[in-house]
This record gives structure tokens, C-alpha cells and sequence, in this order.
């Protein structure tokens, strides 16, 4: 299975099983995806200034392993479990899932989910999964553009919970950006450790 155009092979296809044909392994990684990422979504790490969740930490490093197509793929796969009343987003329960759920005040994040699996992929498509500083600053990229989404999202157009539309600017900032940068951005130096990790073991094996 080849994760990209320039048909260059991802971290994730090195250690897939031999033997599994091109849709099967393809199929394989989504399905794990997902489940890595529902799993990931109901842990809670204890940190400053809010609990975190490792739901990041997951999209980014199935990202850098997976290239753009298929992390993009596995995403949009999640989302639909999610839209079909799974419980496999963080306020699910005692939130509903389906698709009421995407216009309450996280829907912005997770279409940032998809920008992330798209930004990210796609320099790893370009070699970037295999350098820190590249892949951090992909990351980054990412980061910026599912913020810019959740927070616009929050800001003005989400349904909440007293019938109201939007927070407005500077309790969407407050509630919904500011307390999480230094968790993600942890989250994004521990993905952008562990991909090149990784890949260096791979190739000491070969």
C-alpha cells in the first residue's frame, strides 16, 4: 500500500503484516485509527491548568504515520462513527453522539481534526515524519488551523447548551484555546519525538 503520490513508503505501511493485500492493510489502519483515537479521547491526564486528553497527541502521530490520504481517510472515518451516535468523542457520554453533536460547542475542533490529519500528513508524505524540528513545526500548522476552526466555531456559531449561539470572542478564547496550549503543545513535541524515534529503529532492523 503506498500512503501518497510521490509513492514514497510511510511508517506505518513499513510495519504493516506482509501478505495483506492493498484495501485490506488500508482497511486494517483505519479501523485502528479510530479505535487509537475514541481510546484516546476518554483519557484524561491530570495538568496545568485543565485535564488533558490524549485525542491530539493520537491524530498527530497517526498523522506523521499514516501520510495525508489515509490519516484524512481515518479521520473522517471517526467522525462518522461519531456521527452514527457512537460514544467516541470526550463528552460522549453523558453528551449524545450523532449529528446534533457536531454543532455544540466542540464541532469546530473536530473539523480541525481533519486539518490536522491533512497538514501533518501531508509533510510526512514528504519525508518530514523522519526529521523533528520539520515535523514539529507540521504539527504546528496544524495545531494553528484546528485552534483557528474550534475557536471561530465557538465563538459565533456553536449551539449551546442555554440555546444561545456562540460565546462570543473572549470567553471562546478563554474556555476554549488558552487553557489548552501548553497541553498540546506537549502533545506535539512527545509526536514529533516519538515518529523519528521510531523510524530509526525500523531501519537499524532492516
Amino acid at each position: 500500500m503506498q500512503t501518497n503520490g510521490s509513492n514514497r513508503v510511510g511508517l506505518a505501511e513499513s510495519l504493516a503484516p506482509a501478505g495483506l493485500g492493498r484495501a485490506a492493510t488500508a482497511i486494517l489502519f483505519v479501523l485502528a485509527g479510530t479505535a487509537v483515537i475514541a481510546i484516546s479521547a476518554k483519557v484524561k491526564v491530570p495538568f496545568y491548568p485543565v485535564p488533558m486528553t490524549l485525542q491530539t497527541l493520537a491524530i498527530m502521530a497517526i498523522a506523521a504515520s499514516y501520510g495525508s490520504r489515509l490519516a484524512v481517510a481515518t479521520v473522517l472515518a471517526y467522525l462518522a462513527e461519531g456521527a452514527l451516535g457512537l460514544p467516541v468523542f470526550t463528552n460522549t457520554p453523558p453528551a449524545v453522539a450523532g449529528p446534533a453533536y457536531f454543532l455544540g460547542p466542540t464541532g469546530g475542533f473536530l473539523l480541525g481534526f481533519v486539518a490536522v490529519a491533512a497538514i501533518v500528513g501531508y509533510a510526512a508524505d514528504r519525508g518530514w515524519d523522519r526529521s523533528i524540528p520539520k515535523l514539529f513545526a507540521a504539527m504546528f500548522a496544524g495545531e494553528a488551523v484546528m485552534m483557528a476552526l474550534g475557536f471561530a466555531w465557538l465563538a459565533w456559531f456553536a449551539t449551546l447548551s442555554s440555546g444561545a449561539t456562540g460565546l462570543g470572542v473572549d470567553k471562546a478564547f478563554a474556555g476554549g484555546v488558552a487553557p489548552f496550549v501548553l497541553g498540546d503543545l506537549l502533545k506535539m513535541a512527545l509526536a514529533a519525538l516519538a515518529v523519528p524515534a521510531i523510524w530509526t529503529l525500523v531501519e537499524r532492523k532492516r
